[in-house]
């Protein structure tokens, strides 16, 4: 009986710990992650709604096929005003500061491309996680025990290294992707290489056929 009563009570208690995790974890009020395909001469937008001023917006794109592997990009804000323009960019990672309440737009344009269509990864992020000692100084919250600000602490830093490499994973997806993408192509280009040579080594023998019939045939009748 007693092996199984104290098997039970820790899992019990592990029970708890993870509920009491996951609770304090801090959660993204709003996180969206897609993979858009953007036709030629395309313009593909998204938007984020950021309801309080001085809201954090993450914004992360990696293109991951179709022609030069880079896209044309730019954020508005409410007010219809461009606060992130970027031209032939293949990646990156920003982070913007929502300045004021409103929808903000994040298009994606491939007007430079006449038949190639881009394949792109993004994510658009808006926080507005309050830690305790922030809600504690803006009058929202209590002061927090100090066991419970350690582990708040912890599970912040746990968040940000999670964070890290969720990025470096995608990093290495869209290098994957590339590097693929160029050897489809390298084998592409050796193919034709390949049947262009052997097309023309056809051809010269051919003529070189010619050519030795007709000098024969020139001097039979020379003699003649």
């Amino acid at each position: 009986m007693a092996p199984h009563f104290f098997t039970a009570a820790s899992s019990a208690l592990f029970a708890c710990l993870a509920l009491l995790t996951l609770s304090t974890i801090p959660k993204p009020i709003n996180a969206s992650s897609f993979t858009v395909n953007v036709a030629a001469n395309e313009l593909a937008c998204f938007y984020a709604w950021a309801d309080a001023p001085k809201k954090k917006i993450g914004f992360y794109f990696a293109v991951q096929s179709g022609g030069s592997f880079d896209i044309d990009i730019e954020v508005k804000d409410p007010n219809l005003t461009a606060i992130l323009t970027l031209e032939r960019e293949r990646q990156g990672d920003y982070v913007l500061n929502a300045k004021e309440i409103g929808e903000y737009s994040f298009c994606f344009s491939n007007d430079m491309s006449t038949f190639a269509d881009k394949v792109v990864d993004f994510e658009i992020t808006v926080e507005n996680e309050l830690r305790p000692a922030q809600a504690e100084q803006d009058g929202k919250g209590t002061a927090p025990q100090p066991q419970a600000q350690v582990m708040d602490e912890t599970l912040y830093r746990l968040s940000d290294e999670l964070n890290k490499i969720d990025k470096l994973q995608k990093l290495f997806k869209t290098r994957e992707n590339r590097n693929f993408s160029t050897v489809i192509s390298t084998d592409s280009r050796i193919f034709w290489f390949s049947m262009t040579e052997s097309a023309m080594i056809v051809v010269m023998a051919v003529l070189q056929v010619f050519v030795i019939r007709t000098f024969f045939s020139n001097s039979k009748r020379s003699f003649v």
